[in-house]
């Protein structure tokens, strides 16, 4: 199985001790977001973990932690690395110790283990297609030596960030603008050997040699770790989603970044609420089981080929 570690909230910035107590302990409890109650039980052991991916937009505190973590079980970043100020991103640390982050994990583990999320794009009067060019090459400028991959989107734009995003004045992103951003991003990746990706768009961009992502990709795993995987698609993303299956073990509700973009996060108030019951000894990511809790044990196995890949 393939760990997400997690589209749904920021572990490694702010849940490292629970995670590595998860790690020590070799399992995790998960909610279902649609049934509070029903609750999974899934093993952790190295025998069925085959990989990794963490989704971070701040891994620093995970970073003494990685060592061990990667004696048994192997690992990529998805680290976004956004420009935007505080209007859009306001408790993130400075720039500057994020990129420190994402070369220090480049350069003890490898730059295919850590790729560039730019995302999402967001297109106001402050944050014009200009604008996104001069901070796009300035950041790929910082980053081609540190990673081969960048992947970007365009904003969603969910109900409950509506007000949000409103307050920004963004405005809506033609597909024509689509293609002018992807067109201009090209150029300035492809001169830094960068390779560039679109994560869960509908848009077709091969003819400019902008590939469609798997965020959580068998084929990078496979390279990584030197073995094949027979892995599915995950089915429970969007039908545009490319990723292989995986279990994701983080919780809504409860990153504390309250990027304003964000889909994961209903308001301030849930998301103090959520912190507020976090305990790092728990093996659920907030609270601990209730009366009325029903817990499964859920079925995993290692997605591994019995014979190995040669690269």
């Amino acid at each position: 199985m393939i760990l997400s570690v997690s589209r749904r909230t920021d572990i490694p910035a702010f849940y490292t001790e629970w995670f590595m107590n998860r790690i020590h302990e070799k399992y995790v409890l998960t909610r279902n977001p649609m049934n509070y109650h029903q609750v999974s039980r899934t093993p952790i052991t190295p025998d069925v973990v085959d990989f990794i991916v963490f989704w971070s937009k701040n891994p620093a505190p995970l970073l003494p932690y990685l060592d061990e973590i990667g004696r048994d079980y192997p690992f990529y970043f998805q680290f976004t690395l956004n420009p935007y100020n505080q209007d859009l991103e306001p408790n993130l640390p400075a720039q500057e110790e994020r990129i420190d982050t994402f070369r220090r994990i480049s350069e003890n583990y490898g730059k295919e283990r850590v790729i560039w999320r730019y995302d999402p794009i967001i297109l106001s009067q402050k944050y014009d297609l200009s604008w996104h060019m001069d901070q796009f090459e300035r950041l790929a400028d910082r980053l081609f030596l540190y990673t081969d991959t960048c992947v970007f989107s365009f904003v969603d734009i969910y109900d409950k960030i509506k007000s949000n995003l409103a307050a920004a004045e963004y405005m809506p992103i033609t597909s024509v603008q689509e293609e002018n951003f992807a067109k201009c991003f090209s150029v300035i990746a492809s001169n830094r050997q960068i390779k560039l990706k679109t994560c869960a768009e509908d848009i077709e961009l091969d003819q400019i040699g902008i590939e469609h992502s798997c965020c959580i990709d068998s084929d990078l795993i496979e390279r990584i770790t030197g073995y094949k995987l027979s892995v599915k698609k995950d089915n429970t993303q969007r039908s545009q989603c490319h990723c292989a299956e995986s279990i994701d073990v983080g919780q809504y509700n409860t990153c504390k970044h309250m990027c304003k973009y964000c889909y994961a996060n209903y308001s301030i108030a849930s998301v103090k609420n959520s912190y507020a019951r976090h305990d790092p000894k728990s093996p659920l990511l907030i609270g601990n089981l209730e009366a009325n809790d029903k817990v499964n044990e859920r079925k995993v196995k290692s997605f591994k080929q019995d014979q190995l890949s040669l690269f």
